[in-house]
């Protein structure tokens, strides 16, 4: 696959495991999933750890030359629905217009016992 590109993007920190924070895929660019570990929001609610998330995204889009008008799906992971409507105000704040496709899954943990949500993205380039 010639036209596959992995990236991993300094300005987000190191990955420091078996995988990328984006695979460019012809004009699809797929996000990994991405939270606020490492980060002063890591310990907050969720609302500040999306925030912190939706920051990194936005990096990453601009990098690629893109904006949030070209989001087309996100798959969103929570560890509780307590905090929903908190939630609720940051998605609509970040997508502005441009509401994604979108699926919101609660777990029972992420890999860290203090991250509340992850969010996966992908934008049409």
């Amino acid at each position: 696959m010639n036209n596959v590109l992995r990236k991993n993007y300094p300005e987000l920190g190191e990955v420091k495991a078996p995988y990328v924070h984006s695979v460019k895929h012809g004009s699809t660019l797929y996000i990994s999933g991405m939270t606020a570990f490492g980060t002063a929001a890591q310990n907050k609610g969720i609302a500040e750890q999306a925030e912190e998330i939706f920051s990194q995204i936005k990096k990453i889009i601009s990098i690629e030359g893109s904006d949030f008008s070209a989001l087309i799906k996100v798959t969103i992971f929570i560890t509780s629905f307590e905090e929903i409507d908190e939630l609720r105000k940051v998605l609509y704040r970040n997508y502005g217009d441009h509401l994604p496709a979108s699926s919101l899954v609660e777990v029972s943990r992420l890999f860290s016992p203090d991250l509340s949500i992850e969010i996966e993205a992908i934008f049409g380039l």
